[in-house]
């Protein structure tokens, strides 16, 4: 059994995925507490479901491209058995994760999108750096960033990681925070072997939920 928080039909809004329709499955709980989280509703609640009746209700929007996220999908046990499901049915998984716990157990079919957590989010120790060793070219890491700090910390851990070598790294701004353009010169400046990438779903519809 799974504690989902919802299940809905909406845009990519961020990935090397971005603006394909999707299915997202939000999984309730979360072990962090990063300071610009913009799902803390998925801290508590959601509801039972097994399985097959996640696959039920994914089947039912007719779509190819299903994401699995949090809160923190991994927080739950039976998560690696559902993005095993998904995969069997014949759906192209990603998975939205923040990082900071083992993504081994997850099928290899699915595309993990790992975040690294900049000081700025207040969970930077909490990254779990073994991960990294486990990514492939299917996968992707996510870097959100608040200041001009959080970008130096980021092109820090770009190099010294080698993170360009392992897999696609998308760099965000906190929306709100910092100014995107600012980010994008930062980057341009550098030189840095990254994608920029805005949240598509916040610059259409805001933090409007099942969006």
């Amino acid at each position: 059994m799974l504690r989902v928080s919802e299940i809905f039909h909406s845009l990519q809004g961020e990935s090397t995925r971005v603006g394909l329709p999707t299915v997202f499955v939000r999984l309730t709980s979360c072990p962090l507490r990063c300071s610009w989280c913009d799902s803390e509703y998925a801290f508590t609640g959601g509801t039972a479901l097994s399985i097959d009746e996640v696959l039920e209700r994914v089947a039912q929007f007719a779509c190819a491209q299903v994401c699995v996220t949090g809160g923190e999908p991994l927080a739950q046990k039976d998560c690696p058995a559902l993005l095993q499901a998904l995969c069997a049915a014949g759906f192209d998984v990603s998975l939205e994760t923040s990082g900071s716990l083992d993504v081994a157990a997850v099928d290899a079919r699915v595309s993990r999108i790992v975040d690294l957590k900049a000081p700025g989010s207040g969970e930077c120790a909490k990254n779990r750096w073994e991960n990294l060793q486990l990514l492939g070219p299917r996968d992707e890491i996510k870097c959100v960033l608040a200041s001009r700090e959080d970008y130096e910390w980021a092109r820090q851990v770009l190099k010294t990681r080698r993170l360009a070598e392992i897999c696609p790294v998308l760099f965000s701004p906190v929306a709100g925070q910092l100014e995107p353009a600012r980010l994008a010169e930062w980057i341009l400046q550098d030189r840095l072997l990254v994608r920029f990438q805005m949240q598509l779903h916040k610059i259409l519809w805001g933090n409007e939920r099942g969006r």
